[in-house]
This record gives C-alpha cells, sequence and structure tokens, in this order.
C-alpha cells in the first residue's frame, strides 16, 4: 500500500469484468459514402477510426446480457442478489431493462433497475451498485453499462453520426476492505441541469410525447452543441478528479492511468494535459470504438486488463455526459487473472 491508501473499512470491490461489441464494424469511409464527410475530417476532429454498430433487431439487453455473462465467468460465476443496468438507450421506455437482463442470465430472483446518467453511466453506476454491496442491501452485484446510441442518433447529421458507436461492458462487485486490490472509491460525483439542453433528446418523454410532429421534425434523435459541450466536458472531468484526489490525499502522480470516458480524442488529450498525466499513462481505444456511452469506460478497461496491467494499480476514472452530469472515482485494479 502507498500513501493515501485506507485500512481495513468494509468497501465494495471489483471481481469479474467483461464486454460485448457488436460483429459489425463501420469505417469512417463507409459514412462518408452517405455524409457531407470524410475519413481525414472525422480523424482530425474526433481521433475516431471506425465504430461497432448492432444489426436490425439487436437491443441493449442483448449486448449486455453478453457482457454481464462475460462478467459472471471472469468472477468464477457467483451467486448475485442485484443487476444494475447503466442505460441511456434502454429496449423500451416501460419496464426497466435491467430485469430483462436478470432474467436471461437467470439472476431474476434479485433487485434489477436502470441508471440513466448517459456518458456518466458506468461512474454512477459503481457508486450505486457499490454502495448496495458496501451497506450490505445487496451481497454481490453485477453492474453493466450498456448502449445502442446508432439508435438514437440522426444518421444524416455529420456532428453526431460520426461520434457514437454500440457495445457493452460489466463488472461484478463483491465485498471486501479498502486498501484491497479492486476496492472501489472514493468518489466525487456532480451535475448542472441549466446546461442540459446542450447534449439531449427533445422528445419522446412526458414533456414532449411522440407525435406527427415530433417524428417530422426528428426531434427523436440526439442534439448536441458540439463546442460547449467539448468545453464543458474538459473543464468538467478535470475539476472533478482534482477535487477527487485532494479529498483522497493524492496527487497525480499517485495515478498509474487514468481512464476517462471515451467520448472524443481531443477532449481525452485536453483531460490528460491539464492533470499533467503523462501521454503512456492514459488509455484511449476511440479510435476503434468511437463514444459508446456508458460502456465506453468498461471496454477501455478490458483494453488495459488486456495490455497486463499490475493487480493493484490506482487507476483513476472520470466520465461527463448529458444532464449535465460528471464523476469520477478511484479504483484498485482487481487481480483478474490472465486476459
Amino acid at each position: 500500500m502507498g500513501a493515501g491508501d485506507p485500512v481495513g473499512r468494509m468497501t465494495a470491490v471489483i471481481q469479474g469484468l467483461g464486454t460485448s461489441v457488436p460483429a459489425q464494424v463501420v469505417t469512417n469511409d463507409d459514412l462518408a459514402r452517405t455524409l457531407d464527410t470524410s475519413d481525414a475530417w472525422i480523424r482530425s476532429r474526433t481521433g475516431i477510426v471506425q465504430r461497432h454498430v448492432a444489426e436490425p433487431g439487436v437491443a441493449t439487453s442483448d449486448l449486455a446480457v453478453e457482457a454481464g455473462a462475460a462478467a459472471l465467468k471472469s468472477a468464477d460465476n457467483p451467486e448475485v442478489d442485484a443487476v444494475v443496468l447503466a442505460t441511456m438507450t434502454p429496449d423500451r421506455p416501460c419496464p426497466a431493462t435491467a430485469p430483462t437482463v436478470a432474467t436471461r442470465l437467470g439472476l431474476a430472483s434479485g433487485m434489477a433497475f436502470d441508471v440513466n446518467a448517459a456518458c456518466s453511466g458506468f461512474v454512477y453506476g459503481l457508486a450505486v451498485a457499490g454502495g448496495l454491496v458496501s451497506s450490505g442491501v445487496a451481497e454481490r452485484a453485477l453492474l453493466v453499462g450498456a448502449d445502442v446510441m446508432t439508435r438514437v442518433v440522426d444518421p444524416a447529421d455529420r456532428n453526431t453520426a460520426v461520434l457514437f458507436g454500440d457495445g457493452a461492458g460489466a463488472v461484478v462487485i463483491g465485498r471486501g476492505n479498502e486498501g484491497d486490490d479492486g476496492a472501489i472509491g472514493p468518489f466525487d460525483l456532480g451535475g448542472n441541469g441549466e446546461l442540459g439542453d446542450l447534449l439531449h433528446i427533445p422528445a419522446g418523454g412526458s414533456r414532449r410525447p411522440a407525435d406527427e410532429d415530433t417524428v417530422a421534425e426528428r426531434d427523436h434523435f440526439l442534439r448536441m452543441d458540439g463546442k460547449e459541450v467539448y468545453r464543458q466536458a474538459v473543464a468538467g472531468m478535470v475539476v472533478s478528479c482534482a477535487r477527487l484526489l485532494a479529498a483522497a490525499g493524492l496527487d497525480i502522480d499517485d495515478v498509474d492511468h487514468l481512464v476517462a470516458h471515451q467520448a472524443n480524442a481531443r477532449i481525452l488529450a485536453a483531460v490528460g494535459d491539464r492533470l499533467g498525466l503523462a501521454e503512456q499513462r492514459r488509455v484511449c481505444n476511440v479510435d476503434r470504438y468511437g463514444n459508446t456511452t456508458a460502456a465506453s469506460i468498461p471496454l477501455a478497461l478490458a483494453d488495459l486488463h488486456r495490455q497486463g496491467v499490475r493487480p493493484g494499480a490506482r487507476i483513476l476514472l472520470t466520465a461527463f455526459g448529458a444532464g449535465l452530469s460528471w464523476g469520477s472515482v478511484l479504483v484498485r485494479w482487481p487481480d483478474l487473472g490472465r486476459p
């Protein structure tokens, strides 16, 4: 253990990890066939080269089940009594999608519910699922971050259609002690509803139910003020990380790896630079997946695992998304065996 490592208190720990992405890959050149864009334009502004796209008929629950099953297998298929699904693209508005995921995984007897914090969903989900476990409400939880974003992005809007992909990632969370490998926390979470219109879907809820006009006006697709979201995202994640490290009695040199929400390569670079973290300690896979919303952090964690990160390494997770919402958390890397 190093400086700032607490000892002895009960907490939640990560015990398994799994992911799922659709087989279909859509490249920038593929998009350029129908949009006024190019591979060079997309790469220079986002760093994205390709994204995985769900086939027709494949829903968020399908990817979530695959990722959840992989995470359970990684943890040696333990008993789980809580399923938390972080998503902004549920299978349907009602009921929640988590009970469907739990039933298909054979976990139907426990609690199951959705959390919607958009791109911050996985960090918020860690706080929720970890809180259930550390408080004793649940013995063990499965947290899944899954989104099929290509269903809510306007395929005719080059400003958003090039950014998003589909995928899922999951972790099994059990009980342990602070300072153990896999330990989760502390957290810094926040939000600002006054800026919610910077990134939103205008219609489909109780404020503006679906009708002929909302469909004709394409108001069921995601709208984004890209420049302002960029500015808010960089500032929000940097401030959140700084607050978290200060509360934990750590500085950036105590962090082994930064895993930020994979929204845009320029955002990732700006956050890393402002925090003063060396580039080789930052995880970036946005080039291969695009922005997968609640799935982006667990997909990046899986890549880090495949690279051979050591158990006990201190990982700083940070995210920013619609709401506006943001959050950061420290995780000590669990011993998940060979990737």
